[in-house]
């Protein structure tokens, strides 16, 4: 188990201290595995540029770090690119002044970040709503107050104005709004359904997963139903959430032996069907509407390839 101490110093400055069992690890893969968040190429970088320094004097990367070796590492002011319109045609279930509801397609990234600055949901909707969208989040997340995975499909909200977005964001703070999600997973259920309750947080070794972490996790809570049971024990589910933790459907399914089927992260390495990750929808989300305060609920459709599992599957 991976035990440094981390202590942020200030926004841009991050400190560690090797443990035993790092000692002699290249420097570079040690921090990769500390700073889950960032590439193994953009941590060569800090480490290139003097950011990564021992005792006052930097290294280079294939130094072997020491037991209680001091490592600080300085995070540059990051450089935003600019983050253009694109025409990239949006699945939209609903829209008003306020919001614009969409059906996300898989494969689609919903903000840019590292290595994906384009054909991401925001890109589109740049096009789509021109100024029109909150600026609460920042120019890399105009109008987003809260995402799904790249390969999850299904209902997200956008929010055109700072109000609306508050208003959203409260409620998910709340855990007040209707999160209702479906899934194929592995394995077939002794119950018809059940509620898994355990945090989650970063897995203690492999610092680019999420796990069940009971030392240092965030309450998490999913309530599960199956639909049917498939063939080659396989189960369609639906999924309540009460939290939106990181890969909580993802982790919590995966930590009571039913990881979905196509995810290679939490799931097997392998599978008899070629998928682009996991078989997870977002297939309704409700909430009160920021303007009306009245209560509104929208549902996306399964997509083909979805539908056409269960049929092979039934």
């Amino acid at each position: 188990m991976q035990n440094e101490k981390m202590e942020e110093l200030e926004q841009d400055i991050l400190e560690f201290v090797v443990e035993e069992e790092k000692s002699q690890s290249r420097i570079d893969k040690y921090l990769s595995e500390c700073m889950a968040e960032s590439s193994r190429s953009y941590i060569q970088k800090l480490i290139k540029d003097g950011n990564v320094t021992i005792a006052g004097k930097s290294v280079k990367a294939n130094y072997k770090v020491n037991r209680n070796d001091e490592i600080q590492v300085v995070i540059p002011e990051p450089e935003e690119p600019d983050i253009l319109p694109e025409n990239i045609p949006l699945d939209i279930l609903y829209e008003d002044s306020d919001i614009i509801v969409i059906n996300k397609g898989k494969g689609m990234v919903v903000h840019p970040a590292a290595g994906h600055y384009s054909g991401t949901v925001v890109n589109g909707l740049l096009y789509h709503c021109k100024d029109e969208l909150s600026g609460i989040n920042g120019v890399m997340r105009p109008g987003i107050v809260h995402r799904i995975d790249m390969n999850t499909t299904g209902v997200i909200v956008i929010c055109k104005n700072d109000k609306a977005h508050n208003c959203i964001a409260e409620q998910l703070k709340e855990h007040s709004i209707t999160r209702e999600y479906h899934a194929i997973v592995h394995n077939h259920f002794s119950e018809p359904k059940g509620k898994v309750d355990a945090p989650i947080g970063r897995h203690p070794v492999e610092r680019k997963k999420m796990a069940v972490n009971y030392k240092n996790g965030k309450n998490a809570v999913t309530h599960y139903e199956v639909i049917q049971n498939l063939k080659q024990n396989f189960s369609y589910i639906k999924c309540h959430l009460e939290t939106g933790r990181t890969h909580q459907i993802r982790v919590h399914m995966a930590s009571i032996q039913h990881p979905l089927l196509g995810d290679d992260v939490y799931g097997p390495k392998k599978s008899i069907y070629q998928l682009e990750g996991q078989t997870l929808h977002a297939k309704t989300l409700g909430f009160l509407h920021p303007a009306t305060k009245e209560y509104v609920e929208f549902s996306a459709p399964l997509p083909e390839y979805f539908s056409e599992l269960i049929r092979k599957l039934s």
